[in-house]
This record gives C-alpha cells, structure tokens and sequence, in this order.
C-alpha cells in the first residue's frame, strides 16, 4: 500500500455564491477549474487528432479502463509508456473506474463483495472487475487522476438496491486505497445515493471520512430527469469539502453545466459533444443547431459566429449540410470538433466570469440566450418537422448507417 493519494494541492481562487473558480495540480500539469473534461473513451476522442484536441485547449483528457481493459490491455498500454506515451498526450488524464461500464454495458453475472463479474459487449466473454482490478488497471494505465471503483444504479431502482449500492461502495473505496501501490495518481472516491437525499448524505458521509484527493458525485443523468438532477446536485455538493475538487459525472449538456458550476462543480465529463455530433446536433450560443436540415444547404455562415473553433472558422454551414447528407467522413470530424470546443469554451467562460466578479450576470445571460435559442428551434420543428435532406425514412435510414459504424455510442 502506498501512502495517502497524490496531493493535488487544490485552492479556490475566487467566490461567487457557491460557485467557485480554482486550480490544482498534476504531474502533467496544472488544471484550472471549472473545466469540461473531452471523453476519449479507449484513449482517443472519437474522430479527432491530438493536434486538434490541442487547439481545443482542454484541461484534462478523460479514458475508460473497462474498454481499455479489453482493447488493447492495460499490459500493452504500460509496457509503452502509459496512456501519455500510448497516446502521445501531453496534458493530464483521468481515467475512470469501469463501474459504471460493468453495470450498464456488459451482461451482468453476478455482483458479490469484491467486485462484479460481467458478459463481454464483445465476444461475451466473462469479464471480472472489483476495486483491487481497478485500481491495478488504473495503476497500469498510468493516468493522473484515476476514480474508485463503486455501484452504479441506474434508475427508477428499488430504495434497497440504492442503499444497497451505496454501502458497497463505500466498503470498495477502503479497498481501492489499500490497494494502491502507486503515490503519483490522485484518487477520487465516488458518492452514490441515487435520488434519495438521505442515502446521499450517507454516501458523502462514508466517503468523505476517507483521505481521497477529491470526491465525485456518481449516478445521476441515468434516468432521473433535470429537476431530480438539479435537486440531488445542490444536496450533495453542499456535503461534499470547501477544499477538495468536485466532479459531476456524465454530465455536460450547456444549461446543466451552468447550473452545475453555480453550485459549486469543478469538473464534467461526458459523451454528449462527441456523439451529438455525430448526429448532426451541434451546440451553439443559441441553442442546439441541427445540421442536417434543408434550410443550411446554401447557408454561408458558420455554424456559430461567436466559436474559434476550426469547423467555425474555416467550413460554411452550407458545407457541413452536403458532408453530414452524404455521410462523409469528415463530417463527424468537424462536428465533434466543434461541440467538443464549444463545450471546453463554454465552462472557460464561466470561469473567467467567476474570476471577474461576474458570474451570476454572465451566467444567467449566457442560459437565458440558450433557452431561448432553443424554443425558437421547437417552434421551427413544429411547424416544419420535415426540414432534414430528404423524409423521415431518410432520416431514419442515415441514423441507422451511424449506428452501425458507432455500434457502442461512446465518446
């Protein structure tokens, strides 16, 4: 066992209301806060280059261990020099644990108290995963911030299946630190609880009295809806220590990251730029912008005016219409790019709010032009739900294409 988790050394820099702007350490470098996490789930972000995720700019890089325990082994990743030197990255990473993935991706076998034993999504072979193979994987894999390996639920679940998941959780997260050998890798024990408020404190509770570096808030955006997830974040973030970094998980659409950070979350990840992308939905200023629509085959304006982002400064919204229509490629390319920019750009500007002194006005414009960008779209799509290349079978059909080159769906 190694001694306490790597000490990132976290400080909070400015305050507003309970939002906070902040900075911590790795030992690839320093991460300012709040900050949107780009999600490469097997060490790459789907369709983009390490040059244009370096554009990007983004604080923290974040990796699976579940997929890449499978593909191509934490051995071989180790054995080239981690994922930095694997993936010739830079900056920092974080990878999660795989609990997440064990419960929700693969045939569940059996759960027991050292961990889960799950069918392959590949090749249905039995995959077993606990706390001591996560955090060897993780060890192995090499990443700078790396997660404890807990329970997931997905809901609505029973009240004793959450309590349950709970209590398992934090039984692991002891195990995850004993069985660390490693002291250069920050640790973040995971709160679980569902929506129950009181299994939440009881989580934050068992966790909290453990030396993580950081604490993250696990399980939600599984099912609960937007008021629940509003309602248990502003709970369990008020449980959670002034002096450690927070992390909500799979989280990243623009209004919940607004309100997220108002309550005081450092860290997001999730899926959403990647794979909206790849839908042809791209976040803007003003709302989601559905590419695909006949009404941008001669539009020459960017997708959104206000993003630096490469797609936006060099493509027309007419161009990215013709690739996404005909399935190019570099259609997936440069939407992921943008919304992966434009998610990165949009908690940066929240942060610079905060340091400002701004925030509550910024904020509250910066969701206030969303919303309203967004009902405007509603009304557009009511009245003409048809305005994609070709009819709805069409539309169906280029969905289908994607799902067959994306079977998983991940980042």
């Amino acid at each position: 066992m190694a001694g306490d988790p790597y000490d990132v050394k976290f400080q909070v820099l400015a305050r507003e209301g309970r939002a906070r702007a902040g900075a911590f350490t790795t030992p690839h470098g320093a991460v300012e806060t709040p900050a949107f996490m780009p999600v490469g789930t097997r060490a790459s972000v789907k369709g983009l280059t390490n040059a244009q995720l370096d554009a990007i700019d983004p604080e923290v890089l974040l990796a699976n261990t579940y997929h890449l325990h499978l593909r191509p082994g934490e051995a071989t990743v180790a054995a080239l020099g981690g994922l930095h030197g694997f993936a010739r990255w830079h900056r920092p990473i974080l990878t999660d644990s795989g609990g997440y993935q064990v419960f929700s991706l693969g045939d569940l076998v059996a759960v027991d108290e050292d961990g889960v034993t799950v069918k392959s999504h590949l090749d249905g072979e039995k995959v077993r995963l606990g706390p001591r193979e996560a955090t060897a994987i993780q060890e192995a894999l090499g990443a700078d911030l790396v997660m404890a390996f807990d329970q997931c639920c997905r809901l609505p679940a029973p009240a004793a299946a959450v309590r349950d998941a709970v209590d398992r959780t934090a039984r692991w997260a002891e195990v995850c630190l004993a069985a660390r050998t490693r002291d250069d890798q920050a640790l973040l024990g995971i709160v679980q609880g569902g929506t129950d408020l009181e299994l939440r404190a009881r989580s934050a509770a068992q966790l909290t009295a453990l030396p993580f570096s950081g604490y993250a808030i696990g399980g939600l955006a599984v099912g609960e809806g937007p008021e629940a997830l509003r309602t248990t974040l502003a709970a369990t973030t008020a449980l959670l220590p002034e002096t450690k970094v927070r992390y909500l998980m799979g989280v990243g659409l623009p209004l919940d990251l607004v309100d997220a950070v108002a309550l005081g979350v450092d860290l997001f990840d999730c899926v959403v730029g990647t794979r909206n992308g790849r839908r042809g939905h791209l976040f803007t200023h003003d709302g989601v912008l559905r590419i695909g629509r006949v009404e941008y085959a001669r539009d020459e304006g960017p997708l959104d005016p206000e993003c630096a982002c490469e797609t936006c400064r060099g493509y027309s919204r007419a161009y990215l219409n013709h690739l996404y229509g005909v399935d190019e490629h570099l259609a997936v390319t440069l939407l992921s790019l943008h919304n992966t920019a434009f998610l990165v750009a949009w908690v940066r500007a929240l942060r610079r709010a905060l340091l400002d002194g701004t925030f509550a006005a910024t904020s509250a414009a910066m969701a206030a032009r969303y919303r309203e960008g967004e009902a405007r779209w509603t009304a557009l799509h009511a009245l003409d739900p048809e305005g994609r290349h070709g009819s709805r079978r069409a539309a169906a059909e280029r969905e289908a294409r994607r799902r067959r080159r994306f079977p998983e769906d991940g980042a």
